[in-house]
């Protein structure tokens, strides 16, 4: 997707880049899709009948072992959509996602100097936990900012599992209609 080709260039090694054809890339995403066990989310955006956007989030990784906590694996949007939203729509379903199947918290992991995603994370209420790793990109070390997000835990009644109606609106009163 160019949404990973636009948001990398210039942090990570041009040969890398460029050798991420639509193709190959496609290839190897449908390979991951097919072992997926159905702990990984893949969310995608479409405008025109075509994908502007996509998302990826499951258990966090802690190395090979995953843990109780989400992560955000990916979130691109087609540089020609930025701007335009999508990018906090899937980030926004991703993060109701998870508060509904029960982590407490998510993590992702930004590359060090991708100032514009990194702010794009921080409004969004992610913030940098102070863990940093690098990896490597044809021969190059490449740094990665940790972020984390708490979650807010999702409303369940204990008698029936559920999760509870909102309130209904206020009902007018002998003035006329209620708080607005």
């Amino acid at each position: 997707m160019r949404g990973r080709q636009s948001a990398c260039r210039g942090l990570v090694p041009p040969s890398h880049l460029d050798a991420l054809g639509a193709e190959r890339d496609a290839e190897a995403r449908r390979t991951r899709l097919a072992r997926n066990d159905g702990s990984v989310v893949n969310l995608v955006a479409e405008y025109g009948g075509k994908v502007v956007g996509w998302a990826c989030h499951g258990p966090y990784r802690d190395g090979e072992v995953r843990t109780r906590d989400a992560e955000l694996y990916a979130l691109y949007v087609d540089p020609v959509h930025c701007g335009g939203g999508i990018g906090r729509a899937l980030l926004t379903e991703a993060v109701r996602r998870c508060v509904a199947s029960g982590p407490t918290r998510m993590f992702l992991w930004v590359l060090k100097e991708n100032a514009g995603a990194r702010r794009f994370y921080e409004r969004a209420g992610f913030s940098a936990d102070g863990t940093e790793q690098s990896f490597e990109v044809d021969g190059g070390a490449v740094p990665a900012v940790r972020y984390v997000m708490d979650l807010p835990a999702r409303a369940v009644t204990a008698a029936s599992g559920s999760v509870p109606a909102p309130a209904p609106p206020p009902r007018p009163g002998p003035d006329g209609p209620g708080p607005r």
